[in-house]
């Protein structure tokens, strides 16, 4: 890495461009610390990969990461949001927290669809294009070319090109720039580690900034379905906005040392700390559920007649902890007064708890699953 070069500023006339180096090339490692971050970050992935095998019908947890992921990945971009926020139907939010509510719920659907193109369509541009697309669906910056790479010249950081902080390439370069990422994806005759790999892929695609709008959140999406489509996870387990919301700073400095220092080691070693600590953590999350689970399978069983219905209920919970008496109906296929049973009998085993303190329209939430994602 010692002789990398990440780019070179170009003249645009009254400001400069940074013109990044291609990456479709033989890739020398030599910094033994990233070489140590590496093999620690391999375990510990394994280990994550494994609860795609161990935890019965995982999907339903998977969900509440999704939606974890995608309120971490908004916040970074400056939304206010919560999990707990998100879990709301679309009428039960605030008109003025409407717009960050749409942003995550469209970042849900385009990470949970994305996974599902991966059964027909390689990691491409054109996945990419795709999933761009559905991330700006009816929201802020809908107008700003959905699915297609930009066609005039962007910026980060600051009002205007002049006080910006970084200026990416010109517009005209980013397809040649797209197509030598794409090149890098598919290229079987390198070999580079692919932690390291989609490190630099998304250190690449950050740098390209190839859309007007979403660069960041699409660019934290692509780590996840690299992964996914490359077979190192079976399930969509990882994210790492959390780590990447928590050391903001550092995210984006690191990144920016490689275009100013040509630091790429560094930004190798950010990057794989923070796919140690996300695994380590979510190992610890599925512990966790595994426990609940357990726990909560043993207060619904001391139900007798109503252990099915309350099962039905646990089940949705796990999807999404938070319900109310019409959804419980629907959920379980009883009687309004049935679902009001349902609710009471698990409000006493002090599975659910009632959040809106009224008389009607109450809401009950499972606390203590949706702690573990706080």
């Amino acid at each position: 890495m010692k002789n990398f070069n990440a780019g070179t500023y170009i003249s645009q006339g009254f400001y400069k461009s940074f013109q990044p180096t291609l990456i479709n090339r033989q890739w020398y490692l030599e910094n033994m610390e990233v070489i140590q971050l590496l093999s620690k970050a391999d375990r510990e992935l394994g280990r994550l990969d494994m609860y795609s095998d161990y935890i019965p019908n995982i999907d339903l947890f998977i969900s509440m990461h999704v939606l974890k992921e995608a309120t971490q990945s908004s916040k970074i971009e400056g939304t206010q949001t919560n999990i707990e926020e998100a879990l709301r139907e679309r009428e039960d939010v605030p008109l003025d927290k409407r717009d960050d509510w749409e942003e995550i719920q469209n970042y849900s659907f385009a990470m949970e669809t994305a996974i599902k193109d991966l059964e027909k369509l390689p990691f491409s541009s054109r996945l990419i294009r795709q999933t761009h697309k559905r991330l700006l669906q009816g929201v802020r910056g809908e107008k700003r070319m959905p699915g297609e790479f930009r066609r005039s010249q962007n910026w980060i950081g600051g009002a205007t090109l002049n006080d910006a902080s970084f200026i990416p390439p010109v517009h005209t370069s980013v397809p040649g720039l797209m197509s030598d990422l794409e090149s890098f994806v598919h290229n079987r005759e390198i070999f580079f580690p692919e932690l390291l790999k989609i490190a630099l892929i998304h250190y690449q695609f950050e740098t390209i900034h190839p859309f007007l709008d979403g660069n960041g959140r699409v660019g934290r999406l692509m780590i996840t379905l690299y992964l996914v489509s490359k077979g190192i996870l079976k399930k969509p387990v990882l994210y790492l906005s959390d780590f990447l919301e928590t050391h903001r700073r550092h995210y984006y400095e690191n990144l920016m040392l490689v275009r100013t220092k040509n630091d790429i080691s560094q930004w190798f070693k950010f990057f794989l700390v923070g796919v140690i600590e996300t695994a380590d953590k979510g190992i610890r999350t599925f512990d966790s559920i595994l426990q609940l689970q357990k726990q909560v399978d043993q207060k619904v069983k001391t139900l007798g007649r109503g252990v099915a219905n309350a099962q039905k209920i646990t089940e949705y919970l796990y999807h999404k902890p938070l319900i109310n008496a019409e959804k419980v109906s629907i959920v379980a296929g009883v009687s309004s007064p049935s679902a009001y049973t349902l609710i009471r009998n698990l409000e006493r085993l002090g599975i659910i708890r009632e959040i809106t303190g009224g008389q009607r329209g109450k809401e009950y939430i499972f606390e203590e699953y949706l702690n573990l994602f706080q």
